[in-house]
């Protein structure tokens, strides 16, 4: 369980979207943190792989003939 001190206005504008959604408060912090906590696991796996120096890279132009497309017109 954690316990979390919201500023009062956004306290309040959790309030007045639970209310206009009839869902509870929790919801729409469980969703918020899900999402945040989704999007900084994906940040530091990409500062991991773009520091990692055994990282495997090609050009735009090597993916291109691997996949026999081309970007050019």
């Amino acid at each position: 369980m954690i316990s979390v001190r919201l500023p009062k206005e956004m306290e309040a504008r959790i309030e007045e979207l639970a209310k206009a959604t009839r869902r509870p408060k929790s919801f729409f912090v469980r969703e918020a943190l899900a999402s945040y906590l989704e999007d900084m696991e994906d940040y530091y796996e990409a500062l991991k792989r773009q520091n990692d120096k055994e990282r495997n890279l090609i050009s735009i132009e090597e993916l291109e003939r691997a996949l026999d497309v081309s970007t050019e017109d």
